[in-house]
């Protein structure tokens, strides 16, 4: 995500966090979102609202997001919030980090990011990927054969059947072709 927020100057990022009670399974009042949650959505906009070093919010606006604004939602909010996060959007596109809201906003272009080496699949991003247009593998190490060489490795080793055919699977060599795509929302996961 901060590497498309680079190449793609004034736009907006919105990062959509769906939880529940102790989501993180830990104490209430240590947890991320567990004290967040309202009866309405919680949308966090600007710098001073949702700026914290570390987090995605903090990087997506060192990356050179304009704005920032952090949905904050349980199950049944998912659409009111992200159409709420939307309708405060006034640059020429965004960016929006989540699985969920697939089910309530067709983006114009959906990218399931995903990292070379492989990881663990949750059940959310099966779904997203039925909705991708596009795979990206993200790679801290090596080019963009040594990612597509990495990830063809996992993908074999996998129990699960996971469809990637038909995606056009990109890399890092390849981000003047998405930055180059005039598009009002990209979906990134």
């Amino acid at each position: 995500m901060c590497e498309l927020l680079r190449r793609v100057p004034g736009w907006e990022a919105i990062k959509l966090t769906r939880g529940h009670y102790r989501s993180c399974g830990r104490d209430p009042a240590g947890c991320c979102v567990s004290d967040l949650l309202r009866d309405e959505p919680v949308i966090r906009s600007g710098r001073e609202a949702n700026y914290q070093v570390g987090k995605d919010t903090g990087h997506f606006w060192d990356a050179g997001a304009s704005n920032v604004h952090w949905v904050i939602v349980k199950d049944g909010q998912v659409e009111s919030g992200i159409n709420e996060a939307l309708a405060r959007v006034k640059s020429e596109g965004v960016l929006i980090e989540g699985n969920s809201f697939l089910d309530y906003v067709i983006p114009d272009l959906a990218i399931m990011c995903a990292r070379s080496d492989g990881g663990k699949v949750k059940p959310s991003a099966r779904h997203a990927l039925e909705k991708s247009d596009v795979l990206y593998l993200s790679s801290l190490t090596g080019d963009g054969v040594d990612a597509r060489k990495q990830f063809e490795e996992w993908r074999t080793s996998l129990n699960i059947n996971l469809d990637f055919d038909g995606l056009r699977i990109l890399t890092r060599e390849d981000l003047p072709l998405l930055s180059a795509i005039n598009t009002r929302c990209l979906d990134l996961y």
